[in-house]
């Protein structure tokens, strides 16, 4: 999918910008990996991407540029800690506040079920998708498995923004979004062919966006 659009992959320190970048390349995305934050402000999209502690993100983050760039109405996408940090707060190593570009909040999976018996945490490995709301980003896809590596999940259970979700011991919000804001918690670069296809979709509406 050769594109003339700008795909800017926001670089704050913490994020898995190679295997990313790499997906984006598979795909044909023209992108650069940037900390400048002019050059990234200019870009037709942002991808946030994230690995690591909530915390420490929002401190190294230029919250105010990711701001700023959400409210122009063009398309940004986190990933997986990258998603977490557009919601409202988290209970990570205390209660942090997030980019607040959707509401939810971010809590840590309990380790033990209501019956009492303890599963692993972090939740590691592929689970199925169930779409929930129709999207731009879904269209015209199935459902099929992708790969999560996380310890916190974002509880928008009863949000008009979850897309997708998957089931571990916990309802994990999997794909989120609203209007031009969009999360994925999972590892699309890591997660096959529905992975890639999404990234794709997410590219597809880059173009569609950039024309207008």
């Amino acid at each position: 999918m050769a594109t003339s659009t700008k795909i800017g992959i926001v670089d704050y320190g913490m994020g898995n910008l190679f295997s990313v970048s790499k997906a984006l390349e598979r795909l044909g995305a023209n992108y650069f990996i940037s900390a400048d934050q002019k050059e990234l402000l200019a870009a037709d999209a942002l991808i946030l991407p994230g690995v690591g502690a909530f915390r420490d993100a929002m401190e190294r983050l230029p919250v105010d540029m990711v701001k700023e760039f959400a409210s122009s109405g063009k398309p940004l996408l986190g990933i997986c800690l990258g998603m977490q940090l557009l919601f409202e707060s988290s209970d990570e190593n205390g209660l942090t506040k997030g980019l607040g570009l959707l509401p939810g909040h971010v809590r840590r999976f309990s380790g033990k079920t209501e019956a009492g018996e303890l599963y692993k945490v972090p939740h590691m490995g592929w689970n199925k998708l169930e779409f929930v709301k129709s999207s731009p980003l879904l269209e015209d896809l199935e459902e099929d498995y992708v790969y999560f590596v996380h310890s916190y999940f974002v509880d928008a259970a009863e949000s008009d923004v979850l897309l997708a979700r998957a089931d571990y011991h916990e309802q994990v919000s999997a794909v989120v979004g609203k209007d031009n804001v969009y999360g994925m918690q999972f590892h699309p670069e890591k997660s096959s062919r529905l992975g890639m296809a999404l990234l794709h979709h997410f590219l597809k509406i880059v173009e569609k966006e950039a024309v207008k």
